[in-house]
């Protein structure tokens, strides 16, 4: 499909980089949402470390970026030491985005304390997020919002409230179905407030019974109907695979309940197998769209 291009979390697959390389190759997927990289997070590498050690391998498997998966804005809104130490980071992040020549960085809008009104935290919410956008402009780099669980931007109507507020170009959003669905939000109705202010998609899919992972298309989050609306709309872009299918060992370091509250499928299917039976619906998903 024209302007339409996979994507993945391959940290989902392996630990191990090269691992996670050679799968791709093997199913014909040429980008990769750089995250976790033997064993940590892309942010805990020196840009010596990604120069000399990370970009070589992706260079040799022919594996190229279409954003980099960083942890920022998931601390405590509170959390004003995490939140200094997040700001040198993101200059790091954003200087590792030429290195591997990629335009987008994932990020959060902040944990809310549990119990209480994200909604009264919303202007210190704009004011940190502005910061990070103000260091991402001097790189020419593009912050993507991502609608996670128990974050301040967990909802469509937040998130909207971020996008309007900031109202930058350097700020856009990633529509992730299977967290809004996680949220007990209508994915329509998102689509609907969200649309245009989307520039980037996670392919996740949910149940809202008890918000299990599930193949996509095969949940609640109307990913067939809605990659459809997305793509006559004018999308162009990366889907990302994040199946979370099977547990991996940095899900503990992405999700606030345990591992097992979202993932509780079949334990016995591997990583690699469920990575690609994620890639497999979702061709699968773009054919049906095409012959429409």
């Amino acid at each position: 499909m024209k302007h339409i291009y996979i994507s993945g979390f391959a940290d989902e697959i392996s630990n191990d980089f090269s691992k996670q390389i050679h799968e791709l190759n093997r199913l014909g997927i040429n980008y990769m949402s750089i995250r976790g990289v033997d064993g940590k997070n892309i942010s805990e590498y020196t840009l010596e470390d990604i120069r000399t050690s990370i970009l070589p391998k992706l260079k040799t498997g022919g594996i190229k970026i279409s954003s980099i998966g960083s942890p920022i804005g998931k601390i405590n809104i509170q959390d004003e030491k995490g939140f200094a130490e997040q700001k040198v980071m993101l200059e790091t992040l954003c200087q590792a985005c030429e290195i591997l020549d990629c335009q987008y960085i994932r990020i959060f809008s902040f944990y809310i304390p549990e119990g209480e009104d994200p909604d009264m935290y919303e202007d210190d919410v704009i004011h940190k997020v502005q910061d990070f956008v103000n260091i991402a402009k001097k790189y020419d780099v593009v912050l993507l919002h991502e609608n996670e669980k128990d974050i301040y931007g967990d909802i469509a109507r937040r998130c909207k409230t971020l996008f309007d507020r900031i109202h930058s170009s350097y700020f856009q959003g990633i529509f992730d179905f299977a967290n809004f669905v996680q949220c007990q939000e209508d994915t329509r109705t998102c689509y609907e407030i969200l649309k245009d202010n989307i520039v980037y998609i996670h392919i996740k899919d949910a149940l809202y019974l008890e918000g299990d992972n599930v193949v996509c298309g095969t949940g609640d989050g109307k990913i067939q109907e809605l990659l459809a609306e997305f793509i006559h709309h004018g999308y162009k872009g990366f889907l990302t695979l994040e199946p979370h299918l099977v547990l991996f060992d940095s899900l503990k370091d992405l999700e606030l309940k345990a591992s097992s509250d979202v993932i509780k499928g079949d334990k016995k299917m591997s990583n690699e197998e469920g990575f690609a039976m994620q890639y497999n619906a979702l061709c699968a998903i773009l054919e049906k769209i095409q012959g429409e």
